[in-house]
């Protein structure tokens, strides 16, 4: 469904990823697990052409996306759902017109059509009162689901979270991480997670992709991650840090 094959991006002098290869199947749901600023956020835009590589190649589906003009990339774009950090929600518009945004702006279904779409979502991830609301007074929690609620909406093959935990609490966490599940298992599709948050990690990666010094350091199933004596793995789930990063 995805490969990845020798990415490589810098910014300016910064050398962010560094020959980072890998592939996810179809129907897969992996987890890459990294230190903030490692990279991962960038390399989950690279999946959709939010941007391009310096070196190497992206393949979804067999297709190149790295040298696509625009018109072929957003027909590739419409297999992908994606739940930004912070939901990235609209404030001005209702939870109805946010979660519909999608299908607004290219008006490709007659109005009727939107609102039915609209209305079926909501349900799939326990999101009442979606048509009046604004999404400006709702929890993070809550601003989670209308993200998600507008991520699948159009059912794509593939959808892309990117920490979508950060900063709730343990028992919301869960709740995101058990929607995700449902909506991986409902919709059938491919799952890419980036997140730190161990506890999600261990629940949604059926496999799991560790980035470390700008490559892929690790790769595995939740146990054989989780149980690595790699000392560079382990300090990282367990939260240790490097004895030479103790300084205030």
């Amino acid at each position: 469904m995805i490969e990845v094959r020798d990415l490589s991006k810098s910014f300016a002098s910064q050398h962010i990823l560094d020959g980072v290869s890998f592939r996810i199947e179809k129907g897969e749901s992996v987890v890459i697990i990294g230190r903030s600023g490692g990279g991962k956020s960038v390399l989950l835009k690279q999946l959709i052409g939010l941007l391009q590589p310096d070196t190497g190649d992206v393949l979804i589906e067999g297709e190149s996306i790295v040298e696509m003009d625009e018109r072929n990339l957003l027909r590739v774009r419409h297999k992908f759902g994606m739940l930004f950090q912070g939901a990235a929600l609209f404030d001005s518009m209702t939870v109805a017109e946010n979660v519909g945004f999608a299908f607004r702006r290219d008006r490709s279904l007659p109005p009727q059509e939107v609102a039915r779409n609209v209305a079926a979502v909501p349900d799939m991830v326990y999101l009442p009162e979606t048509e009046s609301k604004s999404p400006s007074g709702r929890s993070g929690g809550e601003k989670k689901r209308v993200g998600l609620a507008r991520a699948i909406i159009y059912q794509p093959e593939i959808v892309l979270y990117d920490e979508p935990t950060t900063g709730l609490d343990p028992i919301v966490s869960d709740s995101i991480d058990q929607l995700i599940l449902r909506v991986r298992d409902r919709l059938d599709v491919t799952t890419v997670v980036v997140t730190h948050d161990m506890r999600s990690a261990r629940r949604l990666g059926q496999r799991i992709l560790m980035l470390h010094d700008r490559k892929i350091y690790a790769a595995g199933t939740a146990d054989e991650i989780f149980q690595s004596q790699d000392p560079i793995v382990r300090r990282f789930i367990d939260g240790v840090a490097d004895a030479k990063e103790h300084h205030f």
